[in-house]
């Protein structure tokens, strides 16, 4: 943690830092106003510092074109910095540090601030509930401190909005001040004294107790009736409130950013950037994995800028209401531009990680920069991969991609066996430098060898050129251990010994276990030749409800399947009584688990990928396969993932259909295939109890067919900057998971246009 002087720190970096507070009465790159009709607004990551805006229900609004009910107004200019008061915004400028005030209801180009304080340039301005404050001074300029002007916001009884210049904020103390930044909140502003500490004015000022406080502070951020801040030296938070029993910060945790509610507060750690929040609020709906580098609140809800991709994600302060903020497809600005190098401990936001084509800077002047905190540590699940630098954050790489001890302790995770192995071996070589070890040492290098050598012989004779038949083995008179002879198939199935998988799996030990399912359970096998496979061990239900010419039966068929999206069959086992297919090993899992499971996430170009590669492997078992294949059991858990990331269709079973039953059988596959598409859309679950509605359907459904499918997309991933290649995969799933079977799309015709979609491409 760094710890810097207040007095050493260039007075620049002092405005810097306290921008990185966001909420009711504070300046930052985003911002909410309160009351009913209250709205976020944010400046865009386009480089031009236009002004994005969103507000309840809606999920598509931006400076030219936002609505809520019956309000209307475009064209706000760009902006350096926003602060939102109760149902109005304020701003600096970007082009000249003049301020601008806009309500809710505004028409274009109307200005709320007084005409005697429009020629006046500020360096902070802040807007209560229905007043603001400004710091007189260039946004811009090295010289970030002066004095201060207030004026009152009249609300009139239709709505409309109007102002005029206020004697309830004059302080003839406070107007001898200089001030470094300033923030409000109802009936009330504080500012941090250039010289230190921190004064309140106005009416409602002496509830808050802020008296006599010499502290210096990096971040202030008020309420209505409390006000918070981080302290300079420590990084700690330090709050007043005229109920201080509400509002008590976590001790012991830094902060960087802090954002204010109604009733509670939200901050940004230090270390991980994750969210923190105290006072009345729904904790569960906190954002658990991701990192944000500025966040805004209105009364109930507070909506960040997540650090890895610059989306907005929004959560909400109360579990009783429903959420109402569905925030744009757009990426917003990690921090505001300001002039001069960024402190030790901060980076300079490079625009060239977001891969748009001529953009270099986020920033209307090529000569400003974006300073963001550095984080020193991964939320959980992560580890650190790189440290911060100038130019860019720490890099926090995902705990399933961990390959080295480096990494081992920090995601709680083991050795692998062959870690051990390897690890042992040296420790026996040492040891070895002893008479005794090296005596033994020669005599393991004599017999191990013959050992493999024998076991991989015995492997290699198991292959056989029929699919199902009498394998080419020296039985060794155990007849009860090989299958018996049925009809042979082109495929290139191996018959494998019951000895040989079960040293594969450890016994089938639960350990070994990948995943189970309506058939058994799978294990994670490595054949004495090295090879990886899964091996699927039917259960005593299976064996039971499935006699054995049934069995001979799928085995013929699995074993003709052949097809780069399907897992295919290699091998299997009939003995004792045991049922064994051995198929190829799939080394990254299920789509299930890298959606919902925790694993590293998927980016968009990936899931298409997926998602095209995965309908030709329904196509082909629909279509190309002979006889048809309908899975029945198509979705996400029984989608794999190859080493390259291909996809897999997995878990298809036997075929007792008749031919009617086949066309319907088909139709309920592509209905089951628009599902998975919409969990590779949202990232929720099909069915998910902690949502309302619980299942995907009922929610996403009514979205898509609003035109409102912007909705439905996973914030939890990067967006890419040309986001309609994934409205038309809504589309896709749409006409999937129609009611009317009729109306559903063939998986070819499903396959042709995600084909399309990937012609098309993502701009990430």
């Amino acid at each position: 943690m760094r710890i810097l002087c207040f007095s050493l720190l260039f007075s620049t970096l002092l405005l810097l830092s306290s921008m990185h507070a966001s909420g009711f009465g504070s300046m930052g790159p985003i911002s909410a106003s309160f009351g009913e009709s209250s709205f976020f607004c944010a400046i865009d990551a386009g480089g031009k510092q236009d002004v994005i805006c969103w507000a309840k229900n809606s999920s598509s609004l931006s400076s030219s074109s936002f609505s809520t009910n019956s309000a209307y107004f475009n064209n706000i200019p760009a902006m350096a910095a926003l602060s939102g008061g109760e149902g109005f915004f304020c701003g600096v400028l970007a082009n000249t540090s003049l301020a601008f005030c806009w309500g809710s209801n505004t028409s274009s180009g109307t200005d709320l601030v007084p005409s005697v304080y429009r020629t006046t340039a500020y360096s902070s301005i802040a807007a209560g509930k229905n007043h603001v404050c400004a710091v007189r001074g260039s946004y811009y300029s090295d010289h970030d401190s002066g004095t201060v002007d207030c004026w009152e916001i009249v609300r009139s009884g239709n709505n409309t909005f109007s102002s005029v210049q206020s004697t309830l904020f004059y302080d003839e103390y406070i107007s001898t001040l200089v001030l470094k930044y300033v923030v409000s909140g109802e009936g009330f502003s504080c500012g941090g004294v250039r010289d230190g500490g921190i004064v309140c004015w106005g009416p409602n000022s002496g509830s808050l107790g802020v008296s006599n406080v010499t502290d210096s502070f990096k971040v202030l951020a008020s309420g209505r009736t409390s006000l918070c801040g981080i302290l300079e030296l420590s990084g700690e938070v330090k709050c007043w409130s005229n109920n201080d029993s509400m509002l008590v910060p976590p001790v012991g945790i830094q902060f960087v950013s802090l954002a204010a509610g109604a009733n509670n507060f939200c901050g940004i750690r230090e270390d991980n950037h994750g969210i923190e929040c105290w006072g009345s609020f729904n904790f569960s709906s906190m954002p658990k994995n991701s990192g944000f580098l500025s966040i805004a609140s209105s009364d109930f809800t507070t909506c960040g800028i997540r650090e890895n991709d610059l989306v907005l994600d929004c959560w909400f302060a109360n579990a009783s209401m429903a959420p109402d903020f569905d925030p744009p497809l757009e990426l917003c600005s990690p921090g505001l531009c300001a002039p001069g190098p960024c402190a030790n401990g901060e980076f300079a936001f490079n625009a060239s990680i977001l891969n748009e084509p001529d953009l270099t800077s986020l920033c209307v002047r090529k000569d400003l920069n974006i300073c963001s905190p550095c984080g020193s540590n991964c939320s959980e699940g992560f580890f650190l991969s790189s440290p911060c630098t100038e130019n860019a954050d720490r890099v926090c790489t995902a705990c399933s991609l961990c390959q080295n001890s480096s990494c081992w302790d920090i995601c709680g995770l083991q050795p692998s066996p062959e870690k051990h192995w390897h690890q042992l071996r040296r420790l026996v070589i040492i040891i070895g430098c002893a008479a005794p070890g090296f005596l033994l040492i020669i005599i393991g290098w004599c017999v191990l060898p013959r050992l493999f050598t024998t076991r991989k012989e015995e492997g290699s004779k198991k292959q056989f050129k029929s699919c199902i038949g009498k394998p080419e083995l020296d039985t060794d008179g155990i007849a009860d251990s090989l299958p018996p002879p049925v009809a042979t198939c082109p495929g290139m199935a191996q018959v494998f010994r019951l000895s040989e998988l079960k040293d594969a799996t450890n016994g089938f030990k639960e350990f070994n276990e990948l995943g189970r399912g309506s058939y058994g359970f799978v294990y994670k096998a490595v054949l004495a030749d090295g090879r990886q496979v899964a091996v699927k061990r039917a259960n005593a239900a299976t064996i039971i409800h499935t006699n054995i010419r049934e069995f001979e039966t799928e085995l013929e068929i699995l074993c003709n399947i052949r097809h780069s999206n399907i897992v295919n069959l290699l091998g299997y086992c009939l003995e004792m009584g045991e049922r064994l297919l051995v198929y190829e090993f799939m080394s990254h899992g299920t789509l299930h688990d890298h959606l919902h499971g925790g694993l590293s996430p998927l980016n968009w170009s990936l899931r298409l990928k997926i998602s095209t590669q995965a309908a030709k492997g329904l196509e082909y078992l629909h279509k190309e396969a002979v006889p048809p294949i309908i899975h029945r059991d198509i979705k996400t858990s029984n989608i794999l993932l190859d080493s390259d990331w291909g996809a897999r269709i997995a878990d298809f079973g036997l075929l007792t259909s008749s031919e009617r039953d086949v066309s319907g059988g088909m139709k309920n596959d592509v209905y089951n295939f628009g599902i998975v598409l919409l969990e590779i859309l949202s990232g929720r679950k099909a069915c998910d109890r902690e949502y309302t509605p619980p299942g995907i359907v009922e929610w996403a459904l009514p979205l898509i067919k609003q035109g409102k499918a912007a909705a439905i997309i996973d914030r939890n991933v990067a967006l890419p900057r040309n986001v309609e290649p994934l409205f038309k995969l809504a589309d896709v799933a749409e006409l999937a998971i129609r009611e009317n079977p009729n109306e559903r799309p063939t998986m070819s015709e499903v396959v042709t246009w995600l084909e399309q979609i990937v012609k098309d491409g993502l701009i990430l």
